[in-house]
Formats: structure tokens, C-alpha cells, sequence
């Protein structure tokens, strides 16, 4: 028997019930972020010319974005490693996820020091309000998966692992890479 089979009769369908649950969920969070957007570009387009964004380190945001879609490889290949069986190499990608996540993070916590010691806070302006809600939320949403990353990992050391919660973390965590790839040219290069 494949590690792919469902070792007990509730496994299929708590796979099926998961995946409905995350497709909900996301549908969820996309409005979330669609509103966000769409009010950060009617604002925009309705103001006067901003010069804000210029005031952005675009260079660290673009690595950050390497490192972002380079983790989003390596839980394709997490779920790959789930999917043959491979706790070891589930374990190995899903702590690459991790430390993707966490250099992430921890640029955007540098970004965000850079920013705020220079006098661009969330109250400094509008723009800088969507700035910080949007990017934070974001962020947010990366430690979320980084949380959850984690605890696979964890649990394929202790034998725990089940591929259909790889790939439930995984259509989670493209989510957060797919928001990332609006607000990167969005925020960063508009």
C-alpha cells in the first residue's frame, strides 16, 4: 500500500472536507484582499501624484519576493515527498518552506524598521497606511503558514503526516504567494 492510500476509511474524507474548508477559506481571504487592493488603487488613481512609494527600498523588496516564490517551490515538492511516502524528504522541504517564510519575515521586519526610523509610519499618510495594512496583513498571513509548515514538519518527525494536510498548507501557502505577486508590482513599482 501507497503512502498515497488512506491508511483508515475517514481519511478520504476528511481530505475532501479539508480541501472544501481551504477553498472557503481562501475564497474568504480573497475578499479580503481584493477590497484591500481595489480601495489602495481607487485611492490611487483619485489623488494627487505620490511620491511615497519612491521612498521604498525596491531592491529588498524584489529578494524578498525571490525567496517568497522559491519557498512556494519547496512545498510543491513537500507535497511531492508526501505524496511517495518520503517523510524525509517531506520533512527536508517543508523546514526549506519554513525558512523561506522566516527570511521573509525577517526582511520585512528590516524593511519595516528602515521605513518607520525614517518617519514613514502608518499615520504618516494615506499611502502609507494601505502600506502598512497591506503588507502587514500579508505578513501575517506568512507566519500563519509558517505556523502551520511547521507543524507538519514536526509531525512527519513523529510519524504523523498525511499528505492531504501538505497539500491543504500548500494551496494555503501559493495563496499567500499568489497575494504577494499583486502587491509587489502594486505597491513596490507602481
Amino acid at each position: 500500500m501507497s503512502a498515497a492510500t488512506p491508511t483508515y476509511a475517514g481519511t478520504a474524507g476528511a481530505a475532501a472536507r479539508g480541501k472544501v474548508g481551504i477553498w472557503w477559506f481562501l475564497a474568504s481571504e480573497v475578499m479580503l484582499f481584493g477590497g484591500l487592493i481595489s480601495s489602495f488603487v481607487i485611492s490611487r488613481l483619485g489623488g494627487s501624484a505620490h511620491v511615497e512609494h519612491d521612498h521604498l527600498n525596491v531592491t529588498v523588496a524584489a529578494i524578498n519576493t525571490f525567496i517568497l516564490l522559491s519557498s512556494s517551490y519547496t512545498m510543491v515538492e513537500a507535497y511531492a515527498a508526501a505524496e511517495r511516502g518520503d517523510r524525509r524528504g517531506m520533512r527536508v522541504f517543508l523546514g526549506l518552506t519554513v525558512l523561506g517564510g522566516l527570511a521573509f519575515l525577517g526582511i520585512k521586519a528590516y524593511e519595516y524598521t528602515g521605513e518607520i526610523t525614517h518617519g514613514f509610519t502608518p499615520w504618516a499618510g494615506t499611502f502609507w497606511s494601505f502600506y502598512y495594512t497591506m503588507t502587514g496583513l500579508h505578513a501575517l498571513h506568512v507566519l500563519i503558514g509558517v505556523i502551520a509548515n511547521a507543524t507538519l514538519c514536526l509531525g512527519a518527525r513523529l510519524g504523523l503526516e498525511r499528505p492531504y494536510r501538505v497539500e491543504l498548507a500548500g494551496l494555503y501557502w501559493h495563496f499567500v504567494d499568489i497575494v504577494w505577486i499583486f502587491l509587489f508590482p502594486l505597491v513596490y513599482l507602481s
